[in-house]
């Protein structure tokens, strides 16, 4: 059997080909590999010694076969969803075959494999490396199926090789906020798109736990009065086309919605009055920014000058347009809102994109609304938002020379959260309020093997109790924006804002004790 063999301070890898014969371990230019320690050349003698044995048994036409013309014909045989597809293929092409694409399938040893990932851990975060190496192993696994293989190199084994527990590879914690991080996240990302869509989709993202996907490829027929089916996702293609398919896992689902939720998005699909797509003539709940926009912060749009002038997008296209009809105090502050901006009238994109692009919403609104900053782009470095402080929270100015126009920044309201952040929220949230886990997995849309799974069914008590929960929490919510500001910018938020006002005070005038009852003097005692 194979052993190491010890030179120096490093150590060489010996297997047995022929009883009495040993040869040394080599790469693929024939040079012998030194290993840092002896175990690591025990285990690439031991592969070496079945390699060999494999060769001696098999079709010397197929010990030759390179990984690169295996893996080819691999992906050719699989039929799976364009995504998964997707995937493969950039793991393969831009991971894989680097490395690995002239060697013989049958020389690539378990030591190869923990190199390579090594490599890549040095370069690439610890989660992307372990994907790829999932690939890679259902590539080998294939192979021995075929019989070009015996052992899977890129198996792992429990405990080998490691310097620490589990929590070696363990990526960083997952962001999560509350509801009111919820609420602002989505003001800041409607001010900085210049419309009330994004402010609808987050919060509807926040409290239904859906991925983006789904958010993306929601339907208005799936809108209902009372809940949000989920039938289909949209998935974007490298090619830059939108795959609409089934959700991830076949995770269909109905989601209970709250009165105020589902009102939400039923007037926002009455005040956009969406059309059908030209992708896939099909009517969406939301559509994308237009596609000049794509960064959401290269000029100012007509609506940051009504927001700048605290007046209406009417108002301000009547002062460009025909300013007799405009009061001379209104149309002074939307002159100066104008200079203060730099707008330049017909820079806004008019035409809307059909469905949002991951990169552009996350990148340019999701993560400056969270954090406050736009990321690096060359040539110019991450920098904060600039805004210009009045009316609050403030308008984002755009288009050269910004910053030296801004007054203001925000301030972070959870850096590092993601938009799939809010989907682990969402759980979180249930959490707090002692959701039933059988709920909480439908909600989810997460399968639940275990025994006593099924025997756990959802009850409509369970589903009042999560629906009256996260109904406070909304209120909570808007109660701390409303003592932040009694106004928004954002107009879905100012309405909502201005009717929770008037609920406040409406149940304040029926609490106060009544003034005009008559003094009956003091009670006589018996």
């Amino acid at each position: 059997m194979g052993f190491a063999e010890k030179r120096g301070n490093y150590w060489y890898g010996q297997c047995k080909i022929a009883p009495g014969e040993h040869n040394t371990v080599v790469d693929a230019n024939g040079k012998a590999i030194p290993f840092a320690t002896k175990g690591e050349a025990q285990r690439a003698a031991a592969d070496a010694e079945n390699n060999h044995q494999r060769g001696d048994r098999r079709d010397p036409a197929l010990v030759q076969e390179t990984f690169g013309e295996y893996a080819n014909r691999w992906y050719e045989a699989q039929d799976l969803a364009a995504s998964t597809m997707q995937n493969y293929k950039r793991h393969i092409e831009e991971h894989l075959l680097p490395d690995f694409e002239d060697r013989a399938l049958a020389s690539i040893l378990r030591t190869d494999v923990e190199l390579w990932e090594k490599k890549e851990n040095a370069v690439y975060a610890a989660s992307s490396v372990r994907t790829w190496r999932a690939t890679l192993h259902v590539i080998f696994e294939d192979a021995i199926d075929e019989g070009l293989i015996t052992t899977n190199p890129a198996a792992r084994r429990r405990g080998r090789g490691k310097r620490a527990g589990r929590s070696r590879g363990r990526g960083p914690e997952k962001v999560v906020t509350d509801a009111l991080g919820m609420l602002l996240t989505a003001e800041r990302a409607a001010l900085l798109s210049g419309r009330d869509d994004e402010f609808v989709a987050v919060v509807l993202k926040g409290y239904t736990g859906m991925r983006w996907g789904e958010i993306v490829g929601l339907e208005t027929e799936f809108a209902r009065p009372s809940s949000i089916r989920v039938e289909w996702q949209l998935y974007e293609l490298d090619t830059g086309e939108f795959e609409r398919c089934p959700p991830k896992d076949d995770s269909y689902r109905t989601i209970d919605a709250m009165d105020w939720l589902a009102a939400l998005v039923a007037n926002h699909v009455a005040r956009t009055k969406p059309a059908p797509c030209p992708c896939h003539g099909r009517t969406y709940v939301f559509r994308g920014q237009g596609t000049a926009r794509a960064g959401g912060h290269q000029g100012a749009k007509l609506v940051d000058v009504a927001r700048r002038a605290e007046v209406s997008t009417g108002t301000v296209s009547n002062v460009l347009n025909r300013p007799d009809r405009v009061s001379e105090a209104k149309r002074v502050r939307v002159e100066q809102a104008i200079a203060d901006l730099r707008f330049v009238r017909g820079d806004a994109a008019s035409e809307h994109a059909a469905h949002w692009r991951r990169n552009s919403f996350a990148t340019w609104l999701f993560a400056p609304a969270v954090s406050g900053w736009y990321p690096k782009k060359a040539p110019q470095e991450a920098r904060p938002v600039p805004l210009l402080g009045e009316p609050w929270p403030g308008v984002p100015t755009r288009g050269r020379g910004a910053s030296d126009r801004a007054d203001a920044c925000w301030l972070p309201i959870a850096k590092g959260l993601t938009p799939h952040g809010l989907r682990h929220t969402h759980r979180t949230v249930m959490e707090d309020l002692g959701t039933e886990k059988v709920l909480m997995d439908e909600r989810m849309g997460h399968i639940d093997g275990s025994v006593s799974a099924r025997y756990a069914h959802v009850a409509p008590g369970m589903r009042k109790r999560l629906m009256l929960g996260l109904t406070k929490q909304w209120e909570k919510a808007l109660d701390a924006r409303l003592a932040m500001h009694s106004a928004s910018p954002v107009r879905v938020l100012n309405d909502l804002l201005r009717t929770r006002a008037s609920m406040i005070q409406s149940f304040r005038h029926r609490s106060m004790p009544c003034c005009r009852s008559r003094w009956r003097g003091p009670t006589r005692s018996r």
